[in-house]
């Protein structure tokens, strides 16, 4: 008589939450809400899968964002003539370092193709962060951003959970514990 009492209780909570998600009440990623000092990152109440845009290496080697599947990305884009994005690069390269499960991918948008990425990163203290650029133009397009930075948050199953314009300290230790926890690690 127990079991059945448990079976009904557990196919009438599966139908109550299956309603909440339904109306919009619950979210898939519902305990993902940042902390207070990640306010600037907002989450999707629809995520969406991320556009399968590409950018190049320092070395000029194409990537598909794609490839990126299977862990949550953080990807951030800048240009080097941004003062804000240029002064949240360290704490970006802090967040890369101290959230193993995260990908921190930051995107130079720029429209200078002569500025050496890397030597750029490591001279403002992110030189741990990969230097990736976007030569087609086509990331802000792609992530209807009209303002540097930006910043968005990719699930493993490639959906955008969240963005950011402007702004943040990603490598508070609080921000770093947020992350820590979503990912797992």
């Amino acid at each position: 008589m127990t079991k059945k009492i448990i079976i009904s209780l557990a196919l009438i909570a599966a139908v109550v939450m299956g309603v909440l998600y339904g109306k919009g009440l619950l979210s898939v990623h519902q305990g993902l809400e940042p902390p207070a000092s990640l306010s600037v990152l907002a989450l999707e109440k629809d995520p969406k899968t991320a556009p399968d845009v590409h950018f190049l290496d320092g070395q000029g080697n194409r990537h598909a964002l794609s490839a990126f599947r299977g862990r949550y990305v953080l990807l951030n884009l800048w240009a080097t003539w941004c003062g804000p994005c240029v002064n949240e690069l360290p704490s970006l390269a802090r967040l890369s370092r101290f959230a193993p499960g995260l990908r921190v991918v930051a995107v130079d948008t720029g429209d200078r193709d002569t500025v050496d990425a890397a030597a750029f990163l490591k001279e403002h203290n992110a030189a741990n962060l990969a230097p990736y650029r976007d030569n087609e133009k086509v990331m802000m397009k792609n992530f209807t951003g009209y303002a540097l930075p930006m910043t968005v948050l990719i699930d493993p199953q490639g959906k955008i959970v969240a963005k950011a314009a402007g702004p943040a300290d990603w490598g508070t230790p609080e921000a770093v514990a947020y992350f820590k926890r979503i990912t797992g690690t």
